[in-house]
């Protein structure tokens, strides 16, 4: 790196989406509290990630990475972790069978607490307050003491992000992940709708290629591969200080990792290349996202390239694409071309969301699921006219029955958003909106590996 980097660097850069705190005080002493603590997730695991994304950016894989617009202190429960879990695999299924191609998965969880906002205060019925930035910062309760910002949330969400973890780890080793249990990740109140039974007849196909290889002595007990899954964790980097306090050297290389979560992403509105933001990501050794927004050129993404991946190593830069459906054409393919120029292969992921969200007829804000479909689409189309690897896809959804997203096989209306709207930032897909997105991937998915000249296995068809 030309200039010395440390964790606490980004403190002399420029810095937007930062919340005040009234009391430094007691915001310094949070943050050397958390200092003390346990890392969340480890270097390793962080490497394996990386190792992982690098089969994603050589066209050999695919990136699943999804989950809460913003997590909730209210909302942290076993099922609902749970409930997220199964939706999640079942999608990843889906892609790896349907769509022939081995799935890293990525969730937007146990980290995923901040959020950044187009305007520092927000004014209800004359009264201006600040914005709700997440479960972190404030409270969504709009009154002055909910919307001032304390530091001691942070040690809230940290061990909110350590229960999550614990949980999704048994999840993923223990058995519920095991290939058998396919037919049982349904929800009960999807089991009704039409991707259920596109689902039930995939996992029977499933269960029958099972008792295939066991028959030939191949059984899911002695490989573990088919009863245990890797699956790690994601957020924005966002509130920095929380993130400098969670960053340690790891022991066998002696490089800096964000313990913090196995993946952090850079923000559409905080990737100015000369910020905070930028400063501290570039220093340490995860794998790191970039959201990329209609505003960013070519110039300013080679930029930002050269700073956060100087040494060009497979895996380390995921540029997730957040257009809108009208705009991918327009923006995504010079992005293409001047990586490309350069000799650089980072992962391309679409963020068919956070460019598709719109105000309903009633005052909701809400993403139609056309637009959404239509994004990722247009990215694949774009990727095969340009001979890159359409490389993931990045969502916000949850495995909650709710109406924030209109379209869909069971077409949510602009008059159903009303009857379960839950979120408290951003508009989610549901889980059968979630599932039918990834029946469509992987229809994509296998027609860009059959114009690759990669065969697909019989079952798959």
């Amino acid at each position: 790196m030309s200039e010395r980097w440390a964790p606490d660097s980004w403190r002399q850069r420029p810095i937007q989406q930062v919340p005040f705190y009234a009391d430094e005080e007691a915001l310094g002493a949070v943050e050397a509290q958390l200092a003390g603590f346990p890392p969340l997730v480890f270097a390793g695991e962080a490497r394996k990630l990386k190792r992982a994304l690098g089969k994603v950016a050589a066209g050999e894989a695919f990136l699943l990475q999804g989950g809460d617009c913003a997590e909730s202190f209210a909302e942290h429960s076993a099922d609902n972790i749970r409930d997220f879990f199964r939706v999640f695999l079942q999608m990843a299924v889906v892609l790896t069978f349907a769509g022939a191609s081995p799935v890293v998965k990525v969730g937007r969880i146990a980290g995923q607490f901040a959020k950044p906002r187009s305007a520092p205060t927000e004014t209800i019925d004359g009264m201006e307050l600040p914005s709700y930035r997440g479960d972190i910062i404030n409270d969504n309760a709009f009154t002055e003491e909910a919307r001032r910002p304390d530091p001691r949330r942070q040690i809230e969400a940290y061990r909110q992000s350590a229960a999550t973890l614990n949980l999704l780890r048994a999840f993923a080793t223990g058995g519920y992940a095991n290939l058998d249990n396919v037919d049982r990740w349904m929800l009960g109140f999807a089991k009704d709708s039409a991707q259920s039974s596109r689902y039930r007849e995939l996992a029977d196909r499933i269960s029958e290629t099972l008792a295939f290889m066991r028959a030939i002595g191949i059984d899911p007990e002695v490989h573990p591969e088919m009863r245990t899954t890797d699956f790690y964790t994601s957020h924005e980097a966002l509130l920095l200080g929380y993130e400098q306090a969670l960053t340690r050297v790891d022991s066998t290389t002696g490089d800096y990792y964000a313990t913090s979560g196995h993946m952090l992403w850079i923000g559409d509105r905080t990737r100015q290349p000369d910020h905070a933001h930028v400063e501290y990501a570039r220093g340490i050794r995860n794998p790191i996202g970039l959201k990329c927004g209609p505003s960013l050129t070519a110039d300013g993404l080679l930029r930002l390239a050269d700073i956060l991946d100087p040494e060009r190593e497979p895996g380390r830069l995921t540029l997730i694409c957040r257009f809108g459906a009208s705009k991918v054409f327009e923006h995504l393919p010079g992005l293409i071309r001047a990586m490309k120029r350069e000799g650089r292969m980072p992962i391309w992921s679409c963020d068919p969301m956070h460019g598709n969200t719109v105000k309903s007829g009633n005052g909701y804000k809400t993403r139609p699921f056309e637009l959404i479909v239509g994004e990722i689409r247009s990215f694949f189309a774009v990727h095969q006219a340009e001979g890159t690897h359409a490389g993931g896809v990045h969502l916000e959804m949850t495995g909650k029955n709710v109406t924030e997203c209109t379209g869909g096989a069971r077409a949510v209306t602009d008059q159903d958003l009303g009857d379960r709207y839950h979120t408290f930032c951003d508009p989610r897909l549901n889980a059968e909106q979630a599932l039918e997105i990834a029946f469509m991937t992987a229809e994509l998915i296998k027609q860009e590996r059959l114009a690759r000249g990669v065969q697909i296995p019989v079952a798959a068809e």
